[in-house]
């Protein structure tokens, strides 16, 4: 019988011949070892159907978030169908349960009063990087200085899923950029890792970009020191670029395009956060109050 070990590693080769990025490979590895941990099974060669409906049972009756349980999910559903071939009915009827919540989005006051509280260099360059092209955090921290087409005004971003996109640049985000690459020059990243050993050992080391823990983390900071209330990371402002595109009346499937979003459902929930929307709704509204008048009955 196969070790444990062994078939978690066949399971990362598996991820990786299906052309799933590495943080996938983590994800799901981690799904099954939680799924070990949690059940208390030996030998993962020797799990029956009914282990794992119990398993899924106890995280539904957790009530763990959308996104956990779909990892989980999806995790043990590709090691156990693709790495160890095993045709459970289970994984046609686990589903995650749909997530009605809407996004938090910040007005452009609160983005503002945020990125000028961040005091580290990096983050206020990275994150504000992030909010003016609508990036996610993982692109946003990895972007290099290759994938800049200034003479075009675009972002060459390798999305989610390898799906590549152009994204428009503003010229002032431009202009910040290069003001702050100058004062690191690496040849690489254009938001290179802080050492305790300073940037310039940083960037001759090439310790890579910034973290995405220590990005999320000074962006909380910043946030409540600008007093916002609302329960904002730093995706959010990849949720408030959009909403204020579409404020501004930019067409929803050119935002899909910025987005990388491959369905137009997906972006359509920002329809629902903008301001303009609530504002022409708000008219008939106020309308069921106002009574008919009387019928003139000369």
């Amino acid at each position: 019988m196969k070790s444990n070990e062994h078939l978690l590693e066949r399971l990362a080769t598996d991820l990786r011949l299906a052309g799933k990025a590495e943080r996938t490979v983590e994800a799901y590895t981690g799904a099954v070892r939680r799924f070990m941990r949690v059940s208390g099974i030996a030998q993962l060669a020797e799990v029956t159907e009914d282990d794992l409906r119990s398993y899924l049972l106890g995280l539904v009756r957790e009530k763990v978030a959308r996104g956990t349980f779909s990892i989980n999910l999806c995790g043990l559903k590709f090691f156990f169908q693709i790495t160890l071939g095993r045709e459970w009915n289970i994984f046609d009827l686990a589903r995650p349960k749909y997530d009605k919540k809407l996004p938090v989005v910040l007005s452009r006051e609160e983005v503002w009063k945020i990125l000028d509280r961040v005091t580290i260099p990096v983050y206020r360059a990275c994150l504000t990087t992030i909010y003016s092209c609508g990036l996610r955090l993982l692109e946003g921290i990895t972007l290099s200085i290759s994938q800049i087409d200034s003479a075009r005004m675009q972002l060459h971003i390798s999305g989610k899923g390898g799906r590549d996109r152009l994204v428009p640049l503003p010229t002032a985000t431009l202009h910040m950029l290069r003001g702050y690459w100058r004062t690191h020059r690496s040849p690489i990243w254009l938001f290179p890792a802080p050492t305790r050993k300073g940037l310039e050992h940083s960037i001759a080391t090439n310790a890579g970009p910034v973290h995405r823990s220590s990005l999320q983390s000074a962006f909380c900071r910043a946030r409540d020191r600008a007093g916002i209330r609302k329960k904002a990371h730093v995706h959010t402002l990849r949720h408030s670029y959009a909403t204020h595109l579409l404020e501004d009346g930019l067409n929803l499937r050119l935002i899909q395009s910025f987005l990388g979003h491959t369905s137009a459902r997906t972006t359509q929930i920002y329809t629902h956060l903008t301001r303009e929307v609530r504002a022409t709704a708000q008219s008939p509204i106020d309308r069921l109050m106002d009574r008919p008048k009387p019928a003139d009955r000369s």
